[in-house]
C-alpha cells in the first residue's frame, strides 16, 4: 500500500541511498530524487545516479509509474568551509576528537534543510535519507537523534508538516543488502552492486564481489563486510 503524499528521496549514487529509493517507490505515489554536488572528493557517485534511476524503474512497472523529477544543487560552498578527506585529496585519518576526517560538518544537516526548501515547493510531504547509526563511521549528524531533532526544527521553521524518513537507521549493512532483496529480488541486489558507488576515494575502476571501489577505506570495508554476510545468510 502506497502513501496518498509525495516523498523526496536523498539519493546520491550510493548503496544506502539507492536502497532508500527503492523503500520509497515502493510506499509512496509520487517518489521524486534530490542529489548535491559538493565537491565531493568521490564526485563519481554523481555520475551512477541517472542510469540506476532508468534501471530500477525497469525491474517493476510499479515503480516506473511513481517515479517523478530528479533534482540537483550545487552545494559547491560545503567545499569552500570543511577540510575534510572528502573535500579534499588527503589521507583517511581520524581527527584529535577521535570522528574520521571524512565527517563533513553540516553536510547532512544542509542537505536535508535544502531538501525540505525543494519538498515545499514541489508539495511533498515526506523526505528520504539513508542515515545510519548501526554500521556507520560516527557522524553526529547521522544519529537518529540529530534528525529526530531537525525534523522539529524543519517543522517549526517553515510552518510544515514534513516527516523525515531514515529506513536503514537501525540496519547494519548486511541487512541493508537483505532489505533491497525484499524490496526487488537479487534484481535490485545486482543492481545496487553494479551500478552504485560508496567508495570513498572515488575509485570506480575494480569491480569486486561486492561493488566498485578501493577495497580499503571504510566504506568499501563496510560495504564488503555487509555483503559477504548478507551472502553467507542466503546461503545458509
Amino acid at each position: 500500500m502506497t502513501e496518498s503524499t509525495g516523498a523526496l528521496v536523498l539519493f546520491s549514487g550510493g548503496q544506502d541511498s539507492a536502497t532508500c529509493l527503492a523503500w520509497a517507490l515502493d510506499r509512496f505515489e509520487v517518489v521524486e530524487t534530490v542529489g548535491f554536488d559538493y565537491g565531493q572528493r568521490h564526485r563519481v557517485e554523481l555520475e551512477c545516479r541517472d542510469e540506476f534511476r532508468t534501471r530500477v524503474t525497469d525491474l517493476n512497472p510499479a515503480w516506473a509509474a511513481r517515479l517523478g523529477p530528479d533534482h540537483m544543487l550545487d552545494l559547491s560552498v560545503l567545499g569552500q568551509v570543511s577540510e575534510t578527506a572528502l573535500t579534499r585529496d588527503a589521507e583517511i585519518s581520524l581527527r584529535a576528537d577521535g570522528l574520521p576526517n571524512t565527517f563533513v560538518p553540516g553536510r547532512n544537516l544542509l542537505f536535508f534543510t535544502l531538501a525540505a526548501a525543494l519538498a515545499s515547493r514541489r508539495q511533498l510531504r515526506h523526505l528520504v535519507g539513508g542515515m545510519c547509526e548501526t554500521d556507520y563511521s560516527g557522524y553526529p549528524d547521522c544519529r537518529n537523534d540529530t534528525l529526530k531533532s531537525l525534523e522539529v526544527t524543519l517543522n517549526l521553521g517553515m510552518g510544515s508538516r514534513t516527516v523525515l524518513h531514515t529506513p536503514l537507521m537501525w540496519l547494519d549493512k548486511a541487512r541493508t543488502w537483505e532489505l533491497a532483496d525484499q524490496l526487488g529480488g537479487q534484481q535490485l541486489v545486482e543492481l545496487i552492486r553494479i551500478g552504485t558507488h560508496t567508495c570513498y576515494r572515488g575509485e570506480h575502476d575494480q569491480l569486486h564481489s561486492w561493488g566498485f571501489g578501493c577495497a580499503v577505506c571504510p566504506a568499501c570495508e563496510l560495504r564488503a563486510r555487509g555483503y559477504d554476510s548478507f551472502v553467507r545468510a542466503l546461503a545458509s
